[in-house]
């Protein structure tokens, strides 16, 4: 079986909520680590230096292991949590979600505050490309330089097929050919490898990395 980890999602995006005359500026980004996630969010801060919150929540690790949320001067517990339960309920990891707020002039009370920053979030992250996320097995091929072009081909088919990709090739003594390969298609590729090649050639399984994919 491939081994799933919480989504991310492929690149910014933004989206204006009004709720009785406040506006909600959300900038939803995928983020690798904490520091970056707060980088980003002084950036908001300057490009919207007049408004008068800047809500934060994010989460990040392979596992979602690393979450935090900010209310910035909002009552307690009515933007930061919301927001980040947007992305728990969502099974999301590697991204920060920010909400600037611009008063309206109207309140809308701790019950209208959770809503609005918990549906800026969610409307944004309609509008994002998602990547789900598997777990996948660097493998190496050694072959003569004679028979890398047929065997490269073989390989880039049942890659097509497969939650796989051929990575590179280099070529030196021999030619070795790089593959990240779904734990589930291992057995499969060694298969295909033997028969393309009368089991000349064996399939070298290394290091287990994270693929993202749409």
């Amino acid at each position: 079986m491939i081994s799933a980890y919480p989504s991310t999602i492929a690149a910014p995006v933004e989206h204006e909520l009004v709720e009785k005359k406040s506006r909600f500026l959300t900038l939803v980004a995928p983020v690798r680590t904490v520091a970056e996630a707060d980088a980003l969010i002084a950036a908001r801060r300057k490009q919207f230096w007049d408004a008068r919150h800047h809500c934060v929540a994010l989460i990040v690790g392979t596992g979602a292991d690393q979450q935090r949320s900010n209310d910035d001067g909002e009552p307690s517990g009515t933007a930061g949590i919301p927001m980040l339960e947007v992305l728990r309920r969502r099974e999301l990891t590697d991204l920060v979600a920010v909400v600037t707020r611009y008063f309206g002039g109207v309140k809308l009370g701790a019950g209208g505050l959770v809503r609005a920053y918990s549906t800026a979030v969610s409307e944004t992250l309609d509008r994002a490309v998602l990547l789900r996320r598997l777990a996948a097995t660097v493998v190496t091929l050694r072959v003569g330089h004679q028979d890398a072009g047929r065997l490269h081909g073989v390989l880039a088919a049942w890659c097509e097929a497969h939650d796989a990709e051929v990575r590179g090739v280099d070529y030196g003594e021999r030619a070795v050919i790089t593959l990240v390969v779904a734990p589930a298609g291992l057995d499969d590729l060694d298969a295909v490898v033997a028969a393309a090649t009368s089991g000349a050639v064996s399939v070298e399984r290394g290091e287990t990395v994270i693929l993202d994919r749409r």
